[in-house]
């Protein structure tokens, strides 16, 4: 994925576990689009498997099922304002990644794209578990490719070379926490 540095998949858990808010991307019969959410995070490391819920009314949702497939990406402080946006504007009015500005970097597993600027995108293949879509709105995606902007994750470990560039926790309202500061604890046996 251009702009961006492979993560292994055994590893991709770590581009998430912190909870951050995620841009959800989906494409199918030549349309895309992108949304936002905050109920996201890892699920299995072998093989690597996310979960994310999308609700039924959404366009994203539609394309999602169509295709089976999605891709996660963790956006950036300095993307918070259109994090916002899209995730309350519908991809049924109008084309999000163009009215936002942001671009979209094609997958190298699926159909579904990246988000130009994002700090990591996990490309993810739909797990069908009828019941917990229709009921709870809850995909699994098998992780079949992760990415990172190695400036802010290399070695395994998040590094974010400004504030800008720390990724974002949505809570309501508008209202978002930046992820803070990194410590090592070291624990005595």
């Amino acid at each position: 994925m251009k702009g961006f540095e492979p993560v292994e998949p055994a590893r991709a858990y770590l581009l998430m576990n912190h909870g951050p808010t995620v841009l959800v991307t989906s494409a199918h019969a030549g349309e895309q689009n992108v949304m936002a959410a905050a109920w996201a995070m890892p699920l299995d490391f072998d093989p690597p498997k996310v979960v994310v819920v999308i609700d039924k009314r959404t366009r994203t949702r539609e394309l999602v099922e169509a295709s089976g497939e999605f891709t996660l990406c963790v956006p950036p402080r300095e993307q918070a304002e259109s994090v916002l946006r899209v995730g309350s504007r519908s991809g049924r009015e109008l084309d999000k990644f163009q009215a936002e500005g942001l671009s979209a970097v094609p997958g190298t597993r699926v159909g579904a794209p990246g988000v130009a600027g994002s700090l990591a995108c996990l490309e993810c293949r739909v797990i069908a578990e009828p019941h917990n879509q229709q009921q709870y709105d809850l995909f699994i995606g098998e992780v079949a490719a992760a990415w990172a902007d190695p400036q802010a994750f290399s070695g395994n470990r998040w590094h974010f070379s400004s504030d800008a560039r720390r990724s974002v926790h949505y809570v309501a309202g508008g209202a978002f926490f930046a992820t803070g500061e990194s410590f090592d604890v070291t624990a005595k046996e």
